[in-house]
């Protein structure tokens, strides 16, 4: 294996990390009520009962908002989509990446602007923004590869047969006239 090949298995390895986590933080956020009742089963938290409370009450009176946590799921899903790019040409779509960095520096913000005007904890809001210091990471370490990867030598009959091996969706052809620029 030429050692593009292993830093493009690195890659993808590390894509796929980040983009399960991503997946199931979003899938967590279909069943708030259900995993309230579970979370405060094992927990004695006020905070956790206090929510718990609000989305049972939001759920039975006016569940109507809830909807606005399913499109906070779907926006997750959604977002996993994209880096399906990176996967097909992690060069040409290194941006997806960048832009995942800067959601996730976002979100430190975010969390210490809403948090306090919403009446969140300051400890669940540090909790929030671990998301965003967690989840760079692994993006951190892809850019990094992807650069690595960038910089390498294009070989021309290694890449089309590697391209071909890898994604039978991909044109051989198309990605090496845009390898070569």
């Amino acid at each position: 294996m030429s050692e593009r090949s292993a830093l493009l298995r690195r890659i993808r390895a590390w894509l796929a990390l980040f983009l399960v986590c991503l997946v199931l933080s979003g899938l967590t956020a279909f069943p708030l009520v259900s995993e309230l009742h579970w979370a405060n089963a094992l927990v004695d938290n006020e905070w956790l009962r206090r929510v718990g409370d609000g989305l049972e009450r939001a759920d039975s009176e006016y569940p109507f908002l809830l909807y606005g946590t399913d499109w906070l799921a779907f926006a997750h899903l959604v977002i996993a989509v994209f880096f399906y790019g990176v996967h097909r040409d992690p060069v040409r779509n290194v941006w997806i990446v960048e832009a995942g960095m800067i959601a996730c520096a976002g979100i430190i913000p975010l969390a210490l602007i809403c948090g306090p005007i919403r009446g969140i904890p300051l400890y669940w809001s540090l909790i929030d923004i671990s998301f965003g210091v967690f989840g760079v990471i692994p993006l951190l370490a892809l850019r990094r590869m992807i650069k690595r990867l960038e910089a390498m030598p294009v070989d021309p009959d290694r890449d089309l047969a590697t391209a071909a091996a890898s994604d039978p969706a991909t044109d051989p052809a198309t990605d090496l006239a845009a390898a070569r620029g």
